[in-house]
């Protein structure tokens, strides 16, 4: 196959990126935007040798799982490269996500449950960040084309709280209005590299953050004076990002205006979240989630648990009153801080939030006759760390509660523990990304 060339393609089954996966005289062809079930016309955009990529060019036989969008971004994007399937198959695409791994793993026993379904499927998300770049002379918020840094300009992004958009877009109009400059890659120049809105679904409060190259630059106190009039907006901050990087925000937040933190609840708990604070982006889902971990961790009231990757407290917070007492580890002061201020904002008094490593604070512990009755880790999409499973493994507890945004990550963990003596039998997705296909997965692995 060559680049352009026009090829017919019954598509048989969905990639983890949700690209139709199809076969040409041997040869994979991943099509965007192609279902299974589907033959279409596609136009090769890159060929591998051994796999190709294209585009569809029309669609022969169309898939009754088909989703009109009516804004074709969303899925040349990513943002949300699933918006073309009926959400009812989504969740069974993410259930199969999680038994193919399964089974390459020769764990075929394992149970997968259905996937819990997000009680809502768009405008879910409480927090966004969007690139600002100029496009033909203008300057524009949006989405990277999937695979490019060519921006695709977007006013409604589907998947965000349309409150959240609402707010972006009045700020992308302050910025043109005081020609304010976007952000040039190749230049290392500009101004305003990306935007962070987040909102307390609880509570309506919006923090507006500017990530920028300098930390200061004219027109800067005009803008702000102009974004706070903006209807829910509560709190200001500029994020300092001088690198040539495509990490999103610096490390040095600067208060601008209002309040420095806003609200946001999980339950019946009261969490106040900071410019980088680890927030779950699903608020309505979030309680599921954390309910379901509980639930099968089956925690009692002697238990001790270590939280591990803790964050601002969330899933500690909320098994405490199950429990003992309850001890976070976290890397990031700043996070450790903002957990202490919540366990005291919802009175909580049984959990302790630490600075450091799990893997060279759980073994001191351990030391001085601390016995851990269960371990909870919810951690990046790279998993753990083997010094981390084998520091836990020495101290010994009887159930690890992983709750994992990267089932991949998780099964290769869960192996690691199993040779150390911890089994399961079931796995539970949870949908916590609807149009997408990231799956968010529970299980709980006992030692007896």
């Amino acid at each position: 196959m060559k680049k352009n060339e026009i090829v017919e393609v019954e598509i048989t089954d969905l990639s983890y990126e949700a690209m139709g996966v199809g076969h040409v005289n041997g040869e994979t062809v991943f099509v965007n935007n192609a279902l299974p079930g589907e033959v279409v016309k596609a136009q090769i955009l890159k060929d591998k040798k051994s796999y190709a990529f294209a585009r569809i060019s029309e669609i022969v036989k169309e898939s009754p799982d088909r989703v009109k969008v009516p804004l074709r971004q969303y899925v040349q994007t990513g943002l949300a490269s699933l918006a073309h399937l009926k959400y009812d198959k989504q969740l069974e695409f993410k259930q199969k996500q999680v038994k193919e791994l399964l089974s390459k793993a020769h764990l075929d026993d394992i149970k997968v449950a259905d996937t819990l379904p997000s009680p809502l499927e768009t405008g879910y998300r409480n927090k966004a960040q969007v690139p600002v770049r100029m496009v033909k002379g203008q300057l524009e918020i949006g989405f990277f084309r999937r695979h490019s840094h060519d921006l695709v300009p977007l006013e409604d992004f589907f998947t965000n709280d349309p409150e959240i958009d609402r707010v972006l877009v009045a700020v992308r109009d302050i910025l043109r209005e005081k020609r304010i400059p976007a952000y040039d890659e190749e230049k290392h120049a500009g101004q305003v590299r990306y935007l962070e809105v987040r909102r307390g679904t609880a509570t309506g409060d919006m923090m507006v953050v500017l990530v920028c190259l300098d930390r200061d630059f004219p027109g800067l106190h005009a803008v702000v004076d102009e974004i706070k009039e903006i209807e829910g907006v509560k709190s200001i901050f500029l994020n300092h990002n001088p690198k040539r990087t495509n990490v999103i925000l610096g490390e040095h937040d600067y208060h601008l205006w209002g309040k420095k933190y806003i609200d946001d609840k999980i339950g019946d708990l009261t969490f106040e979240i900071s410019p980088q604070s680890f927030f779950q982006i699903n608020s309505l889902q979030t309680p599921r989630l954390y309910k379901l971990a509980i639930d099968q961790a089956g925690l009692t009231k002697d238990d001790l648990i270590v939280d591990v990757y803790s964050g601002i407290g969330t899933i500690g917070l909320s098994a405490a009153k199950y429990v003992k007492e309850v001890r976070g580890v976290e890397v990031v002061k700043a996070a450790v801080k903002d957990a202490k201020n919540n366990a005291r904002l919802n009175q909580i008094h049984n959990a302790k939030y630490y600075a450091g490593k799990a893997e060279d604070l759980m073994p001191k512990w351990a030391e001085q006759g601390l016995k851990t009755d269960v371990i909870f880790v919810d951690p990046p999409r790279k998993g753990l760390t083997k010094e981390f499973i084998d520091a836990a493994v020495k101290t010994g507890p009887k159930k690890v509660v992983y709750i994992s945004c990267n089932p991949a990550t998780l099964v290769r963990d869960m192996q690691l523990l199993m040779e150390a003596g911890y089994t399961t039998d079931l796995f539970s997705p949870v949908d916590m990304f609807p149009q997408t296909p990231h799956v968010e997965c529970v299980t709980v692995l006992t030692k007896e």
